[in-house]
């Protein structure tokens, strides 16, 4: 226990990382506190992964009663499909305020304490709190640092927050915009064109990169595209970055060619929601009091087991997880970062897999993926020596997926040719996001495709999508 301190642990940021980080602490037996200046549960319950899921639930079924050729080959016809935007919003802000409520609720019941203000480093295991009753400094054997993120925003765009906004207001759905540009096409870009073309707007998708999707598998990339993009009213600019972007009725964007920065086009637009991924919120942290300075990129450097290092070499007693030290930007890698730290703190030593972990978007349909892209496992078999081995099946050959008249979809699995050892799968397609889990496992134990082929999955469901993938790969 906390001989001589006020807490054995204090965590400061109460988003999804800090919040696994004290559930598991307190289940070893540590005295926690948490600190947090904004919303409990942080970006992914507020402004993130669950209202944005709310949003895709809704906009999804206004997508589905609207497909009259799709019902029509079920069998099914349908009147007028009407939706009240502000309800869906409400539905996103009402599930919002419960998870909130739940997760704080689920701290105090355990016996965590709620610091509310602005925590930062005052020292070698010392923090002060700056809020509403002024400061006060606490001590503890033990910090984690969970700060987060927050959306980055490119230079010469203004955010307004009506016209010109990030996710973080976009997720309020305060309106649909008949024409709207969306600045970036990684699964935040993906996500808000599925819930804004369902709902019936124009949209302009701008990448920067010369190809949509930059961070998918290609393979993956290029059914989804074919799927997600070109049937829908959703107009694609490739190799092109918005250089300024002004707020306004209308809002003005100046565009120009990435590589050459040659100005190209002006367009208007009713609205833009700039989706260019996300940056660490590590200023003012007091990281300088005990001299750890921030990587290039702002990043808080740390160690496998999590542990901040100062010029390469651990800082004792301060740990960071989550999206501010730069690992794998994910709420589910936060909490799985918080526990392995937490597992260390207690004196159990623990890295996290990353390779292990998955990521979805949460599309119609979804796209899901686990492990390494081909191209990256291609490079890690030149340096290792060894070759690589994909295959790949189709939702089209599969029964469940033809009984649901969902047949877009692909499984590819990339494997080492020597050993057979999964080293990553990849799916779009009807529930990739819940199929991708078995692969996950599969990754976590380093199991060969020559094993899975003869695991028994239950017929007619989807997920014989992946045994038919592990079948075909049989080396």
């Amino acid at each position: 226990m906390s001989h001589g301190f006020d807490y054995d642990l204090v965590i400061i940021g109460a988003g999804v990382g800090g919040h696994g980080a004290a559930l598991h602490a307190v289940s070893c037996g540590l005295k926690t506190a948490i600190i947090e200046a904004a919303d409990m549960g942080g970006t992914c319950v507020n402004r993130g992964c669950i209202p944005s899921k709310a949003l895709l639930a809704a906009a999804g079924r206004v997508r589905e009663l609207r497909n009259a050729h799709h019902l029509k080959s079920l069998g099914i016809q349908i009147g007028s499909v009407d939706f009240d935007r502000q309800a869906i919003a409400n539905h996103a802000g009402n599930l919002v305020s419960k998870i909130q409520g739940d997760l704080t609720n689920s701290l105090k019941r355990l016996g965590v304490d709620i610091i509310r203000g602005w925590g930062k480093i005052a020292g070698k295991q010392k923090v002060t709190v700056t809020g509403d009753g002024g400061e006060k400094t606490i001590t503890a054997k033990d910090i984690i640092l969970s700060p987060g993120s927050v959306p980055f925003v490119p230079p010469g765009i203004e955010i307004d927050g009506k016209t010109v906004f990030t996710s973080d207001q976009g997720v309020k759905l305060a309106s649909l915009p008949e024409w709207v540009a969306i600045i970036g096409s990684g699964y935040i870009g993906l996500e808000f064109s599925d819930v804004y073309s369902a709902l019936g707007c124009e949209i302009t998708m701008i990448e920067a990169l010369d190809q949509l999707m930059p961070g998918f598998d290609r393979d993956i990339a290029k059914l989804a595209e074919r799927v997600l993009i070109t049937p829908r009213d959703i107009e694609t600019k490739v190799g092109i970055y918005a250089k300024k972007v002004i707020p306004g009725s209308p809002v003005v964007i100046e565009l120009a060619d990435f590589k050459t920065k040659e100005d190209l086009d002006v367009i208007e637009v009713d609205a833009c929601l700039v989706a260019t991924g996300r940056i660490p919120a590590t200023q003012n942290l007091g990281l300088e009091s005990i001299g750890v300075e921030l990587d290039r990129r702002n990043f808080i450097p740390v160690d496998d087991r999590m542990a901040v290092l100062s010029a390469g070499e651990v800082v004792p007693h301060l740990w960071a997880i989550g999206d501010a030290n730069g690992k794998m930007m994910l709420a589910h890698a936060a909490s799985a970062q918080g526990i392995v730290a937490v597992e260390n703190i207690v004196g159990r030593s623990r890295v996290v897999d990353y390779r292990s972990i998955p990521a979805a978007a949460f599309t119609h349909p979804e796209v899901s993926y686990v492990g390494m892209t081909e191209t990256a496992a291609k490079e890690l078999g030149a340096a290792e020596g060894f070759e690589i081995g994909t295959s790949k099946s189709y939702f089209k050959g599969n029964s469940k997926a033809l009984a649901e008249n969902e047949a877009d979809g692909i499984a590819k699995v990339v494997y080492r040719k020597d050993t057979g050892e999964v080293l990553g799968v990849h799916i779009f397609g009807l529930h990739a996001s819940d199929l991708i889990h078995e692969a996950s496992a599969a990754i976590a134990n380093r199991q060969s495709v020559n094993a899975l082929a003869h695991l028994v999955h239950a017929h007619p469901t989807l997920s014989e999508v992946l045994d038919e993938a592990y079948k075909r790969a049989v080396i």
